[in-house]
């Protein structure tokens, strides 16, 4: 199971390091590596809640469209960054790496067991397969958020988040993995030559945040 996968890459990578690597720089900015973790350990918090939410209404969003809405700087954004800087500051030593361990797993159990076609949440309703492929790519791109200053840390799987980024492009590029995750969410700009082989497709840069 892909959540499995990335959601255990993400807890041994976090599980050793000390407070002061937690306070590391992250690609987000403004964010140390416990910043991005308690932002994770939110969606891993939303995904319990999600998975016993059943609904019977039609889906309005898939894995791909999902994140349609999701652009950097959006509203609400400050407010957020600022209220995950606070929490994870009052966090003591070992807390959060526990809670996230914990809540994580948890997050994969409910996920494996739920047997619910279709969930609601944030005003969304989705077949529920498709709302763990949306923790899948969250939790992909800010592994390479929280990892860019841990040295050694293995690279995570990025196809499923290749083939989220083609459906938001409506197109293939031909980078690698990790430059398209950085690229298409905005984390790295796109250069003169990147705009040049896109063309009309570069204007739809960043395809999400």
């Amino acid at each position: 199971m892909r959540l499995a996968a990335i959601y255990t890459q993400v807890t041994d990578v976090v599980s050793p390091l000390g407070e002061s690597d937690l306070g590391r720089p992250s690609r987000c900015a403004g964010w140390t590596v416990g910043d991005v973790l308690y932002h994770l350990l939110l969606d891993a918090r939303r995904a319990l809640v999600t998975l016993a939410s059943p609904s019977d209404g039609d889906p309005d969003v898939d894995e791909v469209t999902y994140w349609r809405s999701f652009r950097p700087g959006g509203e609400g954004y400050d407010n957020h960054a600022e209220h995950v800087r606070q929490v994870t500051a009052a966090y003591p030593p070992g807390a959060l790496g526990r809670e996230w361990r914990d809540t994580a797993a948890a997050a994969v159990r409910a996920a494996q067991a739920c047997l619910y076609e279709k969930v609601t949440t944030q005003g969304h309703v989705l077949r529920t397969e498709d709302f763990v492929s949306t923790l899948v790519f969250e939790a992909a791109i800010h592994y390479l958020d929280m990892t860019v200053d841990l040295p050694g840390a293995p690279p995570p799987d990025l196809t499923p988040t290749r083939a989220v980024l083609d459906g938001l492009l409506g197109a293939t590029v031909g980078w690698d993995d990790e430059t398209y995750a950085l690229k298409g969410t905005g984390r790295l700009p796109l250069s003169p030559a990147d705009e040049a082989e896109l063309g009309e497709l570069s204007t739809r840069f960043p395809l999400t945040g």
